[in-house]
């Protein structure tokens, strides 16, 4: 099944790391940006990672047969019109996921519960905040 999904062109990536905080408050309850993140820990469900002057972002692949719903002991991890989504209420924090995960997409939410990129199905509704909030274009979604 094809579906969009986000996609990095690590040459243009600047690592400014905005895609993180634009995560992050996409997944606030807060309509304003400095109230939702101004002092706070961030906990993005997207991360990105430098390896020399390379700078790359880290999410959620959404694999069309994702081991980490295999592997997940709880049943909290199931797919939803081709998005692998975290059910809260059933993670009991096990880390099987991120164990199982091929990209390292997945990590502790800080509530002790597993978060990763669930495309902005709940919050954006439309182009995923970090596709949005990226300055270079570097972050796409799209299908390919």
């Amino acid at each position: 099944m094809k579906m969009k999904r986000i996609y990095v062109n690590e040459k243009w990536c600047l690592g400014c790391h905005l895609c993180e905080y634009n995560c992050a408050f996409a997944g606030s309850a807060e309509t304003d940006m400095v109230k939702a993140l101004k002092d706070v820990h961030i906990n993005p469900r997207i991360r990105i990672e430098e390896e020399g002057n390379i700078h790359f972002a880290v999410s959620c692949r959404h694999c069309e047969e994702p081991l980490c719903a295999r592997g997940c002991i709880m049943g909290a991890l199931s797919v939803e019109d081709g998005i692998i989504m975290i059910d809260q209420d059933k993670c009991v924090g096990c880390c099987t996921c991120i164990l199982m995960c091929p990209y390292g997409a997945i990590m502790p939410s800080g509530t002790g519960v597993m978060q990763k990129c669930e495309l902005c199905v709940e919050t954006a509704g439309g182009t995923p905040a970090c596709v949005e909030g990226c300055p270079n274009r570097a972050i796409v979604f799209e299908e390919r």
